[in-house]
């Protein structure tokens, strides 16, 4: 695991310190080595956390000639099966690391090299006969890539503020990203919250030669149904296949830990880990003084259940000092408010372990979000419902849900009636935004209204719908979540929240093997009436209680709500009304200043809009100003 950074012109003039500084600035992905590689024309950095090959391992690394050169983040789980391989075709391997597999395909099969890797990963590499530069990301985004190009230069980091360590590139704000991270708590690849900067999707490679960058896609999930395991034998592949996921994923030379919740997710991986691992499986979880947040008691008695050695922790989240470690850390607008218990989880792993499995995707495999099943009810009776008594509903509901927090009853209602009147993928993308127009034009000055791409955010979802190849409502969401909000919320969370301890996190159920198995269960197997996840669950009972595996989704949260009516009420208004906050132009103080009154009051609950526009403020100082200013508050 590592942190990458480099630059590349045809001009020449790279300097070797500013990759160094590039580096350095991620110092904390990587704190065991660096390493650097320039020739003028081209400078790679990267900063390592070792976990494989501890002693040869250092990058960057080189081919037998020399020609090839590569950086790594990330991890090649099949590079024990790849190096034999290549070594039967002739390649001499000088280490025994993962990442210099990469090398040695590249000289076999130029970009088509990362066809053969099964991992998680973002790698550059530089050809140096061919004087070009290859940049690819994994095919599920576990792994960032940024980049930017500015006439013919190319820069590129595991995080945003590697580029710009390079006072060449500019810091100016694209506000279609900012629209849409008010919709959506992230923004969503390919812009990033500068104008300047894009991010790598996931499954795409960049080729660099003279100037010219080409982006082209290596891989897509397909979804078309596979009708030849049903029942016991479906169930035993899945099995099979987690279990093959989980034990490439226990490779490593360091030691080797797993989240635990207590959840089904977690507990699948915790439970084939048991069944792979020769050691006693240690799990770590977190627990919260907010009775309906805490779920210690669940990942107690799983642990108890599969024997392993569990480490626990209750804490009493405290925002203030986290806020702006969070701010500095994400390096873009990032309100997923689970990103305060994620940090706090892995800087409690970090002290027993260096690598950690989870179990992130299971709801994107098995349709295990509530919002699956209200689509598709929406859908149904969109069909059924006469159009005039659909125009009823909806504006009988909406003052009903107008103001009322993203996932509460309300809001749902509010969205179910709107979602009968609407185009499907339309419809997907107003349920999972947390602003909706209406809300975004009360909030923005006219001046900013007028700078913004309104219509880029929904098109996000939009095209991810579009190219799926889905023949059913719910599998066709959950292809637009593998390639939206998995890559663009929950992997930038885990990653940054892990990495900023120097953790490294492996998620088997987002082995593209196993995804591939899954894409192509039937939907009706995996959201069965309201039963979400049931032909995992039903695999999974031969390792799992049903008490474990059919209790309530309670979901990695935390009590924002309360906290502003509460120990943080006064912190948004001392943030986002003052001097600072006004003059950039963006929001109408006089709503802001309700939507905090509201709230405060209890007369609706904006606790997500609030933390949002309190992210973005401080990034935009943090960032933008390049002057972040201290919080702090009496009351906290």
């Amino acid at each position: 695991m590592c942190g990458i950074a480099g630059k590349v012109s045809p001009r020449g003039g790279v300097e070797r310190d500013l990759v160094e500084r590039m580096c350095d600035v991620v110092r904390h992905r990587g704190p065991d080595s660096h390493g650097l590689w320039t020739d003028g024309r081209v400078g790679l950095g990267v900063r390592r956390l070792a976990v494989i090959d501890l002693d040869t391992g250092d990058q960057p690394l080189l081919n037998e000639s020399d020609t090839v050169v590569v950086i790594q983040n990330g991890e090649i789980y099949n590079y024990r099966e790849l190096r034999t391989a290549l070594e039967a075709a002739g390649h001499t391997f000088r280490s025994k690391s993962d990442t210099e597999v990469i090398v040695h395909l590249y000289e076999e099969h130029g970009d088509a090299c990362v066809q053969f890797l099964r991992g998680m990963f973002a790698f550059a590499v530089w050809d140096i006969k061919r004087q070009r530069l290859l940049l690819a990301r994994d095919r599920i985004g576990k792994k960032p890539l940024f980049y930017a190009v500015r006439d013919d230069t190319l820069w590129f980091g595991s995080e945003a503020k590697s580029i710009l360590e390079d006072p060449e590139v500019p810091r100016d704000v694209d506000p279609a990203a900012i629209d849409a991270f008010l919709r959506y708590l992230y923004v969503p690849h390919p812009r990033s919250a500068f104008s300047a900067l894009k991010k790598l999707p996931p499954a795409h490679i960049l080729t660099w030669q003279e100037g010219t960058v080409e982006v082209s896609r290596y891989w897509r999930l397909s979804y078309r149904p596979d009708h030849r395991l049903r029942g016991p034998e479906l169930h035993e592949a899945i099995r099979g296949s987690l279990l093959e996921a989980t034990r490439l994923r226990l490779r490593s030379d360091v030691p080797v830990g797993a989240f635990l919740s207590g959840g089904v997710d977690s507990s699948a991986v915790v439970a084939a880990m048991v069944r792979e691992s020769s050691k006693r499986v240690r799990t770590f979880s977190i627990g919260f003084d907010v009775p309906a947040f805490d779920e210690t008691q669940y990942a107690r008695e799983v642990s108890e259940l599969l024997g392993t050695e569990h480490h626990e922790l209750s804490i009493r989240p405290d925002a203030i000092e986290l806020l702006p470690r969070l701010v500095w850390h994400y390096g873009e607008p990032f309100a997923d408010s689970s990103a305060i218990p994620s940090f706090y989880l892995a800087e409690l792993t970090r002290r027993d372990v260096t690598v950690a499995l989870n179990g992130d995707g299971g709801d994107e495999n098995f349709a295990g979000y509530p919002r699956y099943h209200a689509i598709a009810l929406a859908e149904r009776l969109g069909r059924l419902v006469p159009e005039t008594t659909q125009v009823w509903l909806e504006r009988l509901v909406a003052p009903v849900a107008r103001g009322a927090s993203a996932g509460t009853v309300r809001a749902r209602l509010g969205k179910l009636a709107k979602a009968l009147r609407q185009e499907p993928w339309h419809r997907y993308a107003d349920w999972i935004s947390y602003l909706d127009q209406s809300e975004v034009d009360r909030l923005y000055t006219p001046e900013f209204a007028m700078s913004v791409a309104h219509e880029w955010a929904p098109t996000v979802i939009r095209d991810a719908y579009v190219a799926s190849d889905a023949s059913s409502t719910v599998n066709r969401l959950l292809d637009v979540d593998v390639n939206v909000y998995l890559p663009g919320d929950l992997l930038v969370k885990m990653d940054i929240a892990s990495m900023a301890h120097s953790l490294e996190v492996r998620s088997p159920l987002l082995d593209h093997v196993f995804m591939e198995l899954a894409a192509a269960i039937p939907a009706d197997d995996k959201l069965r009436g309201r039963r979400s996840k049931a032909v995992f669950k039903d695999a999974l009972r031969p390792w799992l209680p049903a008490r474990i595996l059919e209790r309530p989704k309670m979901g990695f949260a935390v009590p924002l709500a309360q906290w502003f009516r509460g120990p943080l009420k006064d912190l948004p208004r001392e943030v986002l009304l003052d001097a600072k906050a006004a003059e950039r132009g963006l929001f109408r103080p006089d709503r802001i200043n309700t939507l905090i009154d509201e709230h405060v009051e209890g007369r609706r609950d904006h606790a997500d809009t609030l933390w949002a526009l309190l992210q973005l403020e401080l990034w935009f100082r943090t960032f933008v100003d390049r002057s972040p200013a201290p919080i702090a508050l009496s009351a906290a």
